[in-house]
């Protein structure tokens, strides 16, 4: 049985890797985009994070150097989310009612297209990292190393998330607004763009989101991975939110108990 399951996941995996490939709009949007909010933020923001008390940031830093972690958060989140409408297109065509009658569990086969999806998209997030370093964004060479488990455990939690909201959505015309529905308020109460302890001086009630906000540790979890350091209350924060989502997904895609099933019935 462990040979199916390895030929499933390799089988999935490469499902994924070829679809990733050959969407060269999607591929290069993914890349394009973060840089295009780089440029942009750091030129428009900088001055917003002239002193930082809160570690591993030195007491002077560029706002590049805050920003860049918070960009490869919004990569994992518009990639999971854009994976999650790849998987409604395939309800509708039928593929994915093909996947999930196979003899195996669908928590194996949820899961090992969600490690799928972010294993294909760690590539582009490196190759994000290495243009950073024009803007002078240059952590430690160990640090690209170490952010590797971060950057797996969010992009699975955010595309567990995705899994989720694609367990409710029946049409794939509505998958769309709903994606803009939450990408930006997931993204902007979060600590992507600027650290809590300013939003505390402008909003105490949108600092409070930002802390509660899942994506907020899973970017800090990334940030601290970067410069070599570890939050633990960030990777707590992380681990509970992919096991609540991804219990929430394997239920919406239960044809018996999910809302999928129920809207067919």
């Amino acid at each position: 049985m462990s040979a199916a399951y390895s030929r499933a996941f390799a089988g999935i995996l490469r499902r994924e890797g070829l679809r990733m490939v050959r969407q060269r709009g999607r591929l290069l949007s993914a890349l394009v985009r973060p840089l295009v909010w780089l440029a942009i933020f750091a030129a428009g923001f900088r001055a917003v994070l002239g002193l930082s008390p809160t570690p591993p940031y030195q007491t002077y830093i560029l706002y590049e150097t805050y920003i860049v972690p918070g960009l490869a958060g919004m990569m994992l989140l518009f990639h999971g989310m854009q994976s999650s409408l790849s998987m409604v297109y395939d309800r509708e065509m039928g593929s994915m009612r093909l996947l999930l009658t196979s003899p195996l569990p669908r928590w194996f086969l949820l899961s090992a297209r969600l490690l799928a999806s972010v294993l294909v998209v760690l590539p582009v997030v490196y190759l994000f990292f290495l243009a950073a370093r024009f803007w002078n964004v240059r952590p430690p060479v160990l640090g690209y190393v170490a952010v590797l488990p971060a950057l797996i455990l969010a992009g699975a939690t955010l595309g567990a998330f995705g899994l989720f909201i694609s367990s409710l959505i029946r049409q794939l015309e509505n998958f769309a607004g709903v994606m803009n529905f939450v990408i930006f308020p997931v993204f902007f109460a979060s600590t992507a763009l600027y650290p809590l302890w300013r939003l505390e001086d402008a909003s105490h009630w949108l600092a409070l989101v930002a802390a509660a906000n899942p994506f907020s540790h899973a970017v800090e979890l990334i940030r601290f991975a970067l410069y070599l350091r570890f939050d633990a209350l960030s990777c707590a924060v992380v681990l509970g939110a992919l096991a609540v989502f991804m219990a929430a997904a394997v239920i919406g895609y239960d044809p018996g108990r999910g809302f999928w099933g129920r809207r067919e019935a």
